[in-house]
């Protein structure tokens, strides 16, 4: 099976070669942690901090898809991505904003964008987001499915971003399904909040133990709700996920 160094399967142009992402935000050390999510992929990254460089790495990199800061010195977003538009009209464009007002999603959409997350994010949203815009514009092929996980009477289905439950649907938030995602792929291993905070977070949330407790128990009210638990604390440790003795 063809998978990433990150586990999922391998995503790459039709033809076979890396997919080309620009990321573009004006805080290097955000541009920096999402190109190396990125490289993990597979995939050729460029890194850009305004819009006028962002634009000449387009033209250079022609790239597949663009993770797009709102906010630039120079200009805004929006105008960035009726640029690109000009230079790759089929790129796709994720937007970063640290605002989550319905104005700035009606602008991004009515811009041209495809999809938008709020800081602070997880990279793994990010990197789901993207995927899924490539693959349905048909700019993707997956070089073969992966398998689903599961643990016990528990499916997650990663490209559908499905999970059930002895057969049940469970809708989850993004943010729950990485979490989930993370957790059944340590199944039966005690995980710290810190380990969780960094790998479902990633970015920005300053050891904030409280979100991983109050994330758990989101989970707890959908995964467990009239079931035997799966999800167990181990006081002092953290966190484990174990199948249900049949």
């Amino acid at each position: 099976m063809n998978t990433t160094r990150s586990g999922r399967p391998a995503l790459t142009r039709p033809d076979g070669t890396p997919l080309r992402v620009l990321v573009v935000d004006d805080d290097p050390d955000l541009a920096e942690v999402l190109s190396g999510a990125l490289r993990y992929e597979g995939w050729l990254v460029r890194a850009a901090g305004d819009g006028a460089s962002a634009l000449t790495a387009a033209r250079e990199l022609m790239p597949d898809a663009v993770v797009l800061d709102v906010m630039l010195p120079d200009t805004d977003g929006f105008a960035v991505l009726r640029a690109l538009h000009t230079v790759k009209a089929d790129v796709c464009v994720l937007f970063l904003t640290a605002r989550d007002a319905v104005e700035d999603r009606i602008a991004g959409i009515t811009a041209g964008g495809d999809d938008y997350v709020t800081k602070p994010f997880s990279l793994e949203e990010v990197i789901a987001r993207i995927r899924g815009l490539l693959r349905r514009a048909g700019m993707a092929r997956q070089l073969e499915e992966g398998p689903r996980l599961t643990v016990g009477d528990l499916v997650m289905d990663e490209e559908a971003r499905e999970v059930t439950r002895a057969g049940e649907l469970i809708e989850l938030s993004p943010t729950e399904f990485e979490l989930l995602r993370f957790l059944m792929r340590n199944p039966r291993r005690v995980l710290s909040k810190a380990q969780i905070l960094d790998r479902v977070w990633s970015y920005d949330f300053g050891g904030r133990a409280h979100v991983v407790e109050l994330y758990i128990s989101y989970l707890r009210k959908k995964v467990d709700a009239g079931r035997e638990p799966m999800i167990h604390t181990v006081r002092g440790a953290g966190y484990v996920l174990k199948p249900v003795a049949l």
